[in-house]
């Protein structure tokens, strides 16, 4: 079957995701900038969380231009990454609200390991879909990038009952990695006819 309805329905939720956000932060009480000042946690998280589903957009969007087709299985491991990508607007706002505390840092970090785990699947159901020779196989290689991503995440959930804010530096560290779009998938499309 055709990838279009996949991509419609997986960029809808997207865009649903980052709304549920946005609509999530409050305008200040105040007018002044102290004001705005004690909104900066709740923009922080906002702005972590909108940078971490845009990458997951931006490379999802990437990885299926080198894809022709999808069955059952890809459908269902794309659900089972937009189940995980769901959750982000509830654990960013409660790791604001609750002043980064231990608990609800460690959860933000769960979802990225749910959201990572979950993207791995996806992209191996494409592979396995497209055959070894495909030229998403080529792109993804070994991807030691996306294994070192999710298990600098167990390590930032470990930490987050120690040291929260070392916990957000980890998942900075890993959204700064992924932040431009995969240069392996992009060199494949290039090169692609």
């Amino acid at each position: 079957m055709g990838k279009g309805r996949l991509e419609a329905f997986s960029d809808g939720v997207i865009a649903i995701i980052i709304t549920i956000m946005v609509l999530e932060l409050k305008v200040p009480a105040g007018t002044n900038l102290a004001a705005l000042a004690e909104a900066l946690p709740v923009l922080g998280s906002y702005l972590l969380s909108f940078v971490f589903v845009g990458i997951y957009w931006n490379n999802h969007h990437h990885m299926l231009h080198l894809v022709k087709h999808v069955n059952g299985a890809i459908l269902w491991a794309n659900l089972h990454l937009l189940f995980w990508l769901s959750l982000v607007p509830f654990a960013t706002r409660w790791m604001s609200e609750s002043g980064y505390a231990r608990g609800p840092v460690a959860l933000y970090g769960l979802i990225l390991v749910g959201s990572g785990f979950s993207y791995t699947i996806l992209q191996t159901c494409l592979i396995r879909s497209q055959g070894a020779s495909s030229p998403l196989a080529a792109a993804v290689g070994r991807d030691l990038k996306g294994k070192a991503s999710v298990l600098a995440y167990l390590i930032a959930i470990a930490m987050a009952f120690v040291m929260p804010l070392l916990s957000l530096l980890i998942y900075v560290g890993v959204a700064l990695l992924w932040l431009c779009p995969d240069p392996r998938i992009e060199r494949q499309l290039r090169a692609e006819p």
